[in-house]
């Protein structure tokens, strides 16, 4: 039964993996056996990033390439391909948030969500799909969010992304799956990464910040989660035990989206 959840010999692309959640995903997979690739934006990153892997014992393949750019995306996949081989796994982590008052943000601004979290996935997982098909199976994992079932003030752009994504993943799951490709997403909770860490800084008098309470007394786990929490779930949609599983989020909140919140005393 473990050989199912075995990646050896697979070749993984995780986009926007230099470091956070994209990061813990690819060294999980690493574990499991796959070659890793990844890319960011800009050659800083990526050498950020190759650092990173070698220091824990991985030897990465990173590429720069901006996902929102068609073209760009194309030719890195092709350079993929001819330099590591077919992408078996496709996870489509790259993204931003952009935490404005909706009647405050800019449709340039609005527009700039959507071509990351929403655009980009669809260019990159059109890149990878001819080659699955070929290849006769592929796994597409999408990072979902929270968000992509509920909303909150000051995050418009970002959750019309997400519920996007989440559509987007069981259309390629209801078009492609007769080719033996599965689509899935992962819809992490509050997790504590970079970019959350504002959102969980001590206040001046020593308490917790107030979205931080908010968040621990809403998740039933009382606790932020960790990019190590999303590893065994990552595995598990890019590996063979999951090949009946397809079109599906897998929420990994720590039970947010099961828990009303404790009443009021």
């Amino acid at each position: 039964m473990l050989e199912k959840f075995s990646l050896k010999g697979k070749i993984a692309l995780v986009t926007g993996a230099s470091y956070g959640i994209g990061y813990a995903i690819a060294k999980a997979y690493a574990e499991a056996g796959a070659v890793i690739v990844f890319n960011d934006i800009n050659a800083e990153l990526v050498e950020k990033g190759l650092a990173s892997y070698k220091a824990d014992g991985i030897e990465a393949h990173g590429y720069v390439c901006d996902v929102t750019d068609e073209k760009a995306v194309s030719d890195t996949v092709a350079k993929i391909e001819k330099e590591i081989g077919v992408i078996d796994i496709l996870v489509n982590n790259a993204g931003i948030i952009k935490r404005i008052p909706m009647c405050d943000m800019s449709a340039e601004d609005f527009r700039k969500v959507i071509d990351v979290d929403l655009n980009a996935p669809f260019i990159v997982s059109k890149a990878v799909i001819p080659s699955m098909i070929k290849k006769g199976h592929g796994k597409i994992i999408n990072i979902c969010s929270m968000m992509s079932e509920l909303g909150r003030e000051t995050v418009s752009a970002y959750a019309a992304a997400k519920g996007g994504l989440k559509m987007l993943t069981r259309n390629i799951a209801s078009e492609y799956g007769e080719f033996n490709i599965q689509c899935n997403g992962i819809g992490p909770g509050y997790i504590a990464t970079p970019q959350t860490a504002p959102l969980r800084e001590l206040q001046p008098d020593g308490s917790r910040h107030p979205f931080d309470q908010f968040i621990i007394a809403k998740t039933p786990a009382a606790r932020w989660g960790t990019p190590e929490d999303l590893m065994g779930p990552a595995v598990f949609l890019a590996s063979d035990a999951s090949d009946f599983v397809n079109g599906h989020v897998l929420y990994v909140d720590g039970g947010i989206l099961a828990y009303i919140g404790k009443q009021p005393k």
